[in-house]
């Protein structure tokens, strides 16, 4: 769709000063017509997130009457006066929620979920349930069970996350829910970020197309996706297009001819999503601090300190016995299926390097046939260093083996079960549960400077990685990926992507 160019009147876009006033009237006005055009999806959000904590700690509150009971019969006046104390303290844990933030995310961040509420729902309901005993004991209203609270805060951690998964899968169901999004910049970096966003329809970003005055030749996949015009004419397509987000990628463009632009759709009520400069080495951990008010970027050291990492390693042991105890059957169905699909053995033993580059063997259950070649791998992995590499013929990002994997591995592929012996490794201390995926001597070939970070922490059996790209993005792709979670190691981080793994297993298309 063509936008029309401003006419003689329009406001100077490219002037890095204060906005003209006619141009702030106009924003003003933009703004004025509420949730209509633009922040559709912040409003459906809070108020299905609203409903699904007020819902959640209502049956919560219920299984704790049902489990633990008020010692008497269902009129009594105990039970009554619990109740009524619920309603009455309802308010409070919603503003709470508010205070914890945890009902204006959905519409910043594009890849929110669930998982990434977690820890502050659990300090809203730690918080909630200690004010709560508190305010009992200092008041004298009442004297409170501990044995209810605690069952009722371990309820209620669970209840509100439940429900807050489901009102995110029904919101995403919703056409509010979509944001008109333009990205300015249509060179590698821009197609880069459009790839991305198309293979990720749970984000709910609706690619109208690039705005760029000399756009660079498209990727194949990148057909559908319109020019809508030139820069200078930003504000007018994202007011033609009812546009709810705009990313800035790199762009030939100097900064400060956005300035203005950047402000106005920020005052209408625009998100503005900026691609940083060294985007390979910015990870969430990234803090901004001033100098004299001038803001700077700092990257903390690549580093996991030794009281983490016995955490780490406590967790890892913990999670792999776990795993193994319950994967038991599995491996043992997995095995005979594997000795009769063909000659072998089960386990494929390959050697991998782990954190520091130590050399170890991983195992995998074999999922192809003995005498496979690994020439074929070595082609794919040098042509999908570049993010501009194709896509196979299969739509992905992976090596088709072909005749070379036997029907049973190549299911086991598909849905990563063939990874699960490496729970060993995990054991044995040469993997963790979380980490870069373990790579093999030849890739380091191809591996520029900043990709040799991956090392600095162990290797792992699920990461950034395999949660939220798998075979959709390149080789080159997943070392940044690597880097990134090297960048920004937590233990909320591991915990998070632990959580969210077992989805991405059943999750259709997610071909690993």
């Amino acid at each position: 769709m063509s936008v029309e160019s401003p006419n003689s009147a329009s406001v100077e876009l490219a002037s890095p000063g204060l906005l003209h006033w006619t141009e702030r009237a106009s924003c003003d006005r933009e703004n004025s017509r509420g949730t209509t055009a633009r922040g559709r999806r912040g409003w459906l959000m809070r108020r299905m997130l609203l409903a699904a904590d007020v819902a959640g700690l209502a049956v919560a509150f219920a299984l704790t009457e049902l489990l633990i009971g008020s010692g008497g019969s269902p009129d009594t006046i105990g039970l009554k006066l619990e109740i009524l104390l619920f309603v009455l303290t309802l308010p409070a844990w919603v503003v709470g929620a508010k205070i914890f933030g945890l009902y204006d995310r959905d519409e910043e961040r594009a890849d929110h979920s669930t998982t990434d509420d977690l820890v502050r729902v659990f300090l809203l309901a730690t918080v909630g349930v200690f004010v709560l005993t508190r305010a009992l004991l200092l008041t004298r209203l009442a004297h409170p069970d501990l044995t209810k609270l605690t069952v009722f805060w371990a309820l209620a951690i669970f209840c509100m996350t439940l429900a807050r998964s489901a009102s995110r899968a029904l919101a995403r169901r919703h056409v509010a829910y979509l944001q008109n999004t333009v990205i300015v910049g249509a060179d590698t970096v821009g197609q880069l970020v459009a790839r991305k966003l198309l293979q990720h329809p749970e984000y709910g970003i609706n690619l109208l197309g690039f705005v760029d005055a000399e756009p660079k030749n498209r990727r194949s996949e990148l057909r559908e996706p319109a020019i809508l015009g030139v820069p200078t004419d930003l504000l007018q397509i994202a007011r033609a297009h009812e546009v709810d987000r705009v990313i800035f990628a790199f762009s030939d463009d100097r900064h400060t001819d956005f300035l203005g632009a950047i402000r106005s759709l920020r005052s209408s009520g625009v998100q503005v999503d900026i691609v940083p400069r060294l985007f390979e080495v910015v990870g969430p951990r990234a803090e901004m601090h001033a100098v004299e008010g001038f803001p700077l970027v700092g990257l903390p050291p690549v580093r996991i300190p030794r009281s983490s990492r016995a955490i780490k390693r406590s967790l890892d042991l913990v999670g792999a016995l776990i795993g193994l105890a319950l994967a038991a059957p599995l491996i043992a169905v997995f095995s005979i299926l594997i000795k009769r699909s063909s000659p072998g053995p089960v386990l494929f033993r390959q050697k991998r390097l782990g954190e520091n580059m130590r050399e170890f063997t991983l195992f995998k259950f074999r999922t192809m046939r003995l005498g496979a070649d690994e020439a074929s791998h070595r082609a794919f992995i040098a042509a999908t260093m570049d993010s501009a590499a194709p896509l196979e013929a299969n739509g992905l990002y992976k090596l088709e083996r072909g005749a070379e994997v036997t029907r049973v591995g190549r299911w086991l592929r598909k849905t990563s079960l063939d990874e699960l012996p490496q729970l060993i490794n995990v054991i044995k201390g040469e993997m963790s549960l979380v980490g870069p995926r373990p790579c093999l001597a030849y890739e380091v070939e191809h591996f520029a400077p900043h990709h040799f970070d991956r090392f600095l922490v162990p290797a792992g059996l699920t990461g950034f990685w395999q949660v939220s790209a798998r075979a959709h993005s390149t080789f080159g792709e997943a070392l940044d990926l690597d880097v990134l979670y090297a960048n920004s190691w937590s233990l909320g981080l591991d915990l998070s992507l632990i959580a969210r793994t077992p989805l991405q297993l059943v999750r259709p298309g997610g071909t690993a």
